[in-house]
């Protein structure tokens, strides 16, 4: 039985006529199918999908990416990466089983995978937690990247978790340091890393795995620092604001793109991922594939660099200066020029000729 969103009533009543249009049994016994009608229907369904699904607001967008049904990290991986060897363990506490992790082949390239996974029925997500990672989790995240780092493997993370666990026992075990350790280290490595935002992108559980060289997101997808819902709670404590409160985060992938968060927007089929995912899949490889290789091409000290300005850039105005140098290409003109003028021996100077400047002055006037 399908899912449907609570703005999709429109087009759950045409796929349930269409599909008593297609089944030739009916009450009164076998009956004649309706092809002109049919055909009217799939056509009157895909023009409202397109018509519904090109005008999503905030909120609707966040439900979208949460659909149960949607494609999730294990579905991604069994059909995009080959020969894939799961690993387990953080070797200091136990394993967590919300993050697939293990070496395998995308097109060729042998690669590291991270995915965060919900699961797809009631027991996988209460065995996943629903994709919320623990501490081990970002541990194990930690010890597989420094792993890849080391034989120059390159690094793909699928995104889709509502945010870290915020549980008592993993505030205990340190939640707050494994994910700053997790960003740390993945902005420290030297080898390609991408990250693909499949579903949400919630808070500093996101973050932690997508602190990459690319980051990609599915075309509604979300990626924000907290959840509409606490969002709306925390500025007008309503948690019904949430419309206010997704259109002020600006957590779509179109506003991202535009803020260049984000560096690619993943096309989805008409409808949602969930209505097409092979469709999703290979647009995801497409887009995977192109980014890996251009990445692939820079030496390692490039790569740092690349990611070190990408995030450095976040927030900046056009009035930064265009430089291929890590430093001077992130300094505005107007705080180029102050650093020249604060320098230690160009500020000595500048005294030095000040005091000349007054005691001349005071001897002509005497």
């Amino acid at each position: 039985m399908k899912n449907y969103l609570n703005f999709e009533t429109e087009i759950k009543n045409l796929e349930i006529e269409l599909e008593k249009l297609k089944d030739p049994y009916t009450q009164d016994g076998l009956s004649q199918v309706n092809t002109d009608k049919i055909m009217k229907i799939e056509k009157e369904l895909d023009d409202k999908l397109k018509t519904i699904y090109s005008n999503l607001n905030s909120w609707q967008t966040t439900l979208v990416a949460r659909h149960e049904e949607r494609p999730k990290s294990k579905y991604f991986i069994d059909n995009l990466i080959d020969e894939f060897i799961p690993l387990a363990g953080d070797r200091n506490y136990a394993e967590d089983n919300s993050l697939i992790s293990g070496f395998g082949k995308f097109e060729g390239t042998s690669v590291l995978v991270l995915g965060q996974e919900k699961g797809d029925d009631l027991d996988s997500r209460i065995e996943r937690n629903f994709g919320m990672m623990r501490p081990e989790g970002y541990r194990k995240s930690i010890r597989l990247i420094q792993l890849a780092d080391r034989f120059n493997i390159p690094v793909l993370s699928f995104i889709d978790t509502p945010g870290a666990y915020p549980g008592v026992g993993a505030e205990e075990r340190g939640q707050a340091e494994a994910i700053a350790r997790s960003i740390e280290c993945s902005m420290k490595i030297s080898v390609p890393n991408i990250s693909i935002i499949i579903g949400e992108g919630g808070s500093g559980g996101a973050i932690a795995l997508a602190s990459s060289n690319k980051i990609i997101m599915l075309e509604n997808a979300i990626y924000s620092v907290i959840s509409p819902e606490g969002c709306a709670t925390i500025l007008w404590r309503d948690p019904k604001k949430t419309l206010e409160a997704s259109k002020a985060m600006k957590l779509t992938s179109k506003d991202l793109l535009e803020m260049r968060i984000i560096d690619e927007i993943i096309k989805e089929p008409t409808g949602g991922a969930h209505r097409n995912k092979q469709e999703v899949v290979n647009n995801a490889r497409i887009s995977i594939k192109k980014n890996l290789d251009e990445l692939l091409a820079m030496s390692r000290k490039e790569i740092i660099s690349h990611r070190n300005n990408k995030f450095l850039s976040i927030g900046r105005d056009n009035s930064f200066l265009k430089s291929d140098d890590t430093t001077i290409g992130l300094i505005s003109k107007k705080n180029y020029i102050e650093s020249l003028i604060f320098n230690s021996k160009i500020r000595k100077i500048l005294i030095f000729l000040t005091l000349v400047t007054i005691l001349l002055l005071f001897v002509f006037l005497l």
